[in-house]
């Protein structure tokens, strides 16, 4: 699984208009948190997609706190922790937390 870090609400920005190309998968995770980082394993262990077919973002939502707000705003979703979100020509399509982030739920039938 290559992840690809976001680090500003720039980055978001980007992942939206990428999106329009490729659906796009933003995770949210705690580093301080072991239900996170216990999602966040399961994730990349049943990982079977290419990048082109979902392209994987990261957030480290301790670092980053104001580019998660930016997120639960920009899409309309109340923020969690650990939270997948698929977004799709821009829109979220799909959003997840806890252990109900599956691979299997975010790839676009």
């Amino acid at each position: 699984m290559k992840w690809h870090e976001i680090q500003s609400i720039n980055d978001i920005d980007v992942i939206i208009d990428r999106s329009r190309v490729v659906p796009c998968l933003i995770l949210k995770h705690s580093t301080r948190c072991s239900i996170s980082s216990m999602a966040k394993s399961r994730l990349e262990m049943s990982w079977d997609l290419d990048d082109t077919q979902v392209e994987a973002y990261y957030l480290d939502l301790i670092r980053y706190r104001e580019v998660s707000n930016y997120i639960a705003d920009e899409f309309d979703v109340q923020h969690q922790s650990p939270q997948a979100l698929l977004i799709e020509d821009g829109k979220c399509t799909h959003n997840a937390s806890h252990l109900k982030i599956r691979v299997a739920d975010l790839y676009p039938a």
